[in-house]
């Protein structure tokens, strides 16, 4: 999700300023301190007056949001699915490239997408260490027009980082252009053909 407001929390018998942070899968604070929730671990989530209001073990915690804080309400109880925020919608030509979870395969299956062949809509890259990355220029020319590749790799680890995955799709002559949480421990990020590229395809 990504946004991303100006306010004031009350947490621990405090109230600081600083700047709150709406992402897909948890909630962030920064301030005079910072406060990092993650969705699954809120045990209440309601919005009243304009104060998001939040219940989890060290909480709780309130808000002030203003006219977004029922917004922010509705997206914490409600967040879209992993393969909504992957661009995954039935009928695309989808490929699968690497070691990936039974869950997310079992969502993949669920969103009746087909089975790529020679090109794909969208092609998912599970690389664990750098050296997978060497199949990303092979991979982007697989690529449909308008097709995205999405690189899952782990988060906090000494054998890749992200610098390291943003090279190898620019050096395959891709453009990075959004990232996203795939789980509590894998980052996924998004290549996509440049549009004067594009042309290529058509």
């Amino acid at each position: 999700m990504g946004q991303e407001i100006e306010c004031k929390i009350r947490y621990q018998e405090q109230s600081l300023a600083g700047k709150a942070y709406l992402e897909t899968d948890h909630l962030l604070f920064r301030g005079g301190e910072r406060l990092k929730v993650l969705f699954k671990d809120m045990t209440k989530v309601e919005a009243e007056g304009g104060i998001l209001k939040l219940e989890f073990t060290g909480g709780p915690a309130e808000l002030e949001l203003g006219a977004a804080a029922e917004k922010w309400a509705q997206k914490i109880l409600h967040p879209p699915s992993r393969t909504f925020k992957l661009g995954v919608k039935p009928g695309l030509a989808v490929m699968v490239v690497g070691n990936f979870e039974p869950d997310f395969l079992d969502d993949l299956a669920n969103s009746h997408v087909e089975t790529a062949g020679e090109s794909a809509d969208l092609i998912f890259l599970a690389a664990e260490g750098k050296s997978r990355l060497s199949q990303v220029r092979k991979l982007g020319r697989m690529l449909n027009r308008d097709g995205a590749l999405w690189v899952v790799y782990p988060r906090g680890v000494e054998r890749i980082h992200e610098i390291d995955v943003i090279k190898a799709g620019r050096d395959a002559d891709l453009k990075d252009v959004k990232v996203a949480s795939f789980s509590l421990t894998h980052t996924a990020l998004k290549f996509v053909i440049p549009v004067l590229h594009r042309r290529r395809k058509a």
